[in-house]
């Protein structure tokens, strides 16, 4: 059972407000920060749920890259972080409303110079792996390299096209394994390569034929708290996950723990995509009841007693 994550690692500076500000005005509020970015949460939503993960990625020389490996220590991460001299660890602003929801501003800082070399230069943590997860907010050139490490060996490639790249192409989304699009990612990937202008998301048939002439071998779509769409090449019929209904705290990090809790529970020997995916969704609903990203990443045993209520 083990978990690759190449990706981001963002320090998160989040601010709750009752009220988000109109430009030009200030508002009171609280503040906290911890680890975050979309891969590193991932790696951490892996590792909590009892699955040997390792992650790649890219630090500035600070503090902030230093907690990085702390964290990743603590969490018994085998964490493969570059120091990239001259760049800043990256930094996201996240401002959470009243009702939990959030904006973000990203600076990748030395996200952005993750490279191939990097990669290749510790590629034996993505053959040996059984699941490679992969996101969009590092280079593209280093998601790249590490598919194509991956397919030097056996490894199940997820790829969460997230956030929206422009210069994303059709070959790397036809070349995972996993597809793990929310709505408006997958909408962005129909209006660019299938030319479908508007997305009807309560309509099977028509996610199913965009999947199809996506190419895609398999995916989940992600639908908020309508829960999730899944889709597989082979299979006739798609079927839909429920989301779970909980008291949603700060949703920042959602989808990244789905995508862990995905990757974690194919690893672990998930008997098909749809049950991996009400085991992600579980992950994800308990990541939202509480404030952060990393940090909110449930428990295998928070997870299973979830799973013992919900029976």
């Amino acid at each position: 059972m083990s978990v690759c994550v190449v990706g981001s690692f963002v320090q998160d500076l989040s601010f709750k407000t009752s009220h988000f500000p109109s430009p030009g005005e200030t508002r009171i509020g609280s503040f906290k920060t911890g680890p975050g970015g979309k891969g590193f949460n991932q790696a951490v939503a892996s590792a909590r749920q009892a699955v040997d993960t390792s992650f790649i990625g890219a630090v500035g020389d600070d503090v902030f890259g230093a907690g990085a490996r702390a964290f990743a220590e603590k969490e018994n991460i085998d964490a493969r972080l570059d120091t990239v001299v001259g760049q800043a660890s990256g930094a996201a602003s996240i401002v959470v409303g009243p009702g939990a929801e959030n904006m973000i501003v990203v600076a990748l800082g030395a996200n952005a110079e993750l490279s191939p070399s990097y990669i290749r230069n510790n590629q034996e943590c993505i053959v040996s792996a059984d699941i490679l997860v992969c996101q969009l907010e590092c280079s593209l050139s280093a998601v790249q390299a590490a598919f194509a490490e991956a397919k030097n060996g056996e490894t199940r490639i997820i790829l969460n096209p997230a956030p929206i790249n422009e210069d994303l192409d059709r070959e790397l989304i036809s070349e995972a394994d996993i597809l793990v699009p929310n709505e408006s990612e997958l909408l962005f990937l129909a209006e660019k390569f299938v030319g479908v202008g508007g997305v009807d998301f309560s309509s099977d048939d028509q996610l199913r034929d965009i999947c199809r002439s996506l190419g895609l071998k398999s995916a989940v779509v992600t639908l908020g708290e309508a829960g999730s769409f899944v889709f597989e090449a082979e299979s006739p019929q798609a079927r839909r996950v429920s989301s779970i209904k909980v008291k949603a705290v700060d949703t920042t990090g959602a989808g990244d723990a789905f995508c862990g809790g995905l990757a974690a529970a194919l690893s672990r020997g998930a008997p098909d995509l749809y049950t991996a995916a009400v085991e992600a969704s579980v992950v994800a609903a308990l990541s939202v009841t509480k404030e952060g990203t990393a940090p909110a990443m449930p428990s295998r045993d928070e997870v299973q007693a979830a799973h013992s209520k919900l029976a």
